[in-house]
């Protein structure tokens, strides 16, 4: 067995307030076992609530048990990051375009993942050896928030976020895999009570069932995560959210507790605030688009699903301006793109749009995209 300078209680106390002062607000420690709240992820695997996302189906015995993810780990170092947006931000654009709030800064992964590895280098130094760690943030198989929970960082709530009563649902959870026989912390007890306000606040119904996310009907979901044409009678729910959907989070009361970030990284970027209005947007090109989310999440989703999205909200938005905007999309050498456009100018309800309408419909052979032309022009014939 590896011997330590320090004694194992006061080496977890050292690397707790070095994780400190690398700026993670929470620190705490988990047992490799399997977490209690991992049976939620049971159940949502029967229930194939996972949608498109096949891989959380995938090999389920290595998320439920850290051991089969990683056979020598003697215990988990977990990390929660505060990423409150200033007060005036929570509802930043409404009326406009909504960003899911941890899209709006840098990329939270680039951002954890340093500060993790800055805590490794300093582990290092204190055990005189290079110790065999694992950095996860949000990129391995491992169940994050039943882990959390474990260890006292929370409790997973009824809209299946790690809910802090000192953070409320604003963390951004990472782990660290040590294989060092540290003491685990206690966990904490659910105080989501008889509340029901991120249930209620769902615009599909998602959270129907406690506790358990049914991500085929999640706005995030399908703006994120979905590769094809959104569902028909989804579109409608989305109203001005062009990526992501924070509405079972920012209603969660212990949220009130929440101090905003104190993380220069967390902090809106300046050119997330141009996108002003789903019309200015609708030029982007792959580099102008590449460039303008550099270092945000959006990224992630490419131009193609990022123009699906903003022409369904410029459809909802039944605002003029958008009829221009439309109709250049409708020529998009995407087809995903062309067949949400013209669903958006059906839902517009000018008539300007049948003669392009038609032109598009006499020049494609693509049966979806000849649907949703020919359920475009039903709506303004």
């Amino acid at each position: 067995m590896t011997q330590f300078n320090l004694p194992l209680h006061e080496l977890k106390e050292s690397l707790r307030h070095q994780s400190i002062k690398e700026g993670f607000e929470i620190v705490r420690f988990a047992a490799p076992k399997p977490p209690a709240a991992g049976v939620y992820f049971s159940d949502w695997l029967t229930s194939e609530g996972y949608g498109q996302m096949a891989w959380m189906a995938k090999d389920p015995e290595i998320r439920l048990n850290p051991k089969r993810f990683w056979p020598t780990v003697g215990v988990i170092l977990v990390l929660g990051c505060n990423d409150r947006p200033p007060t005036q931000e929570v509802t930043w654009l409404a009326g406009k375009i909504k960003i899911s709030s941890y899209a709006r800064h840098a990329d939270y992964h680039t951002v954890l993942r340093q500060k993790m590895q800055n805590i490794c280098l300093w582990l290092e130094g204190e055990l005189g050896y290079k110790p065999n760690t694992r950095l996860c943030v949000d990129s391995a198989p491992v169940l994050e928030k039943p882990l959390a929970a474990a260890c006292g960082v929370g409790w997973q709530g009824k809209n299946t976020l790690l809910v802090s009563r000192r953070f409320g649902c604003w963390l951004f959870l990472s782990e660290i895999f040590l294989e060092l026989p540290l003491e685990p912390d206690p966990p904490d007890s659910d105080h989501c009570g008889t509340c029901q306000r991120c249930q209620k606040a769902c615009p599909t119904q998602a959270l129907e069932v406690a506790y358990r996310l049914d991500v085929q009907g999640c706005l995030a979901y399908y703006s994120i995560e979905h590769k094809g044409p959104i569902p028909r009678e989804i579109r409608p729910l989305f109203g001005n959210r062009v990526y992501g959907c924070d509405d079972c989070l920012t209603v969660c009361p212990w949220n009130r507790f929440a101090p905003p970030t104190q993380h220069a990284e967390f902090v809106p970027l300046a050119s997330i605030f141009t996108l002003a209005t789903p019309w200015d947007c609708a030029t982007l090109t792959p580099s102008t688009f590449a460039k303008l989310f550099q270092k945000s999440p959006i990224k992630r989703i490419g131009l193609e699903r990022f123009l699906r999205n903003l022409c369904v909200v410029m459809g909802n938005s039944r605002d003029l301006n958008a009829l221009d905007s439309l109709m250049f999309l409708l020529r998009h050498p995407s087809l995903l793109v062309q067949g949400h456009a013209a669903w958006g100018l059906g839902q517009l309800g000018y008539q300007e749009a049948i003669v392009s309408l038609k032109k598009q419909r006499n020049e494609t052979t693509d049966l979806w995209l000849l649907e949703e032309i020919q359920g475009a022009l039903r709506r303004l014939e």
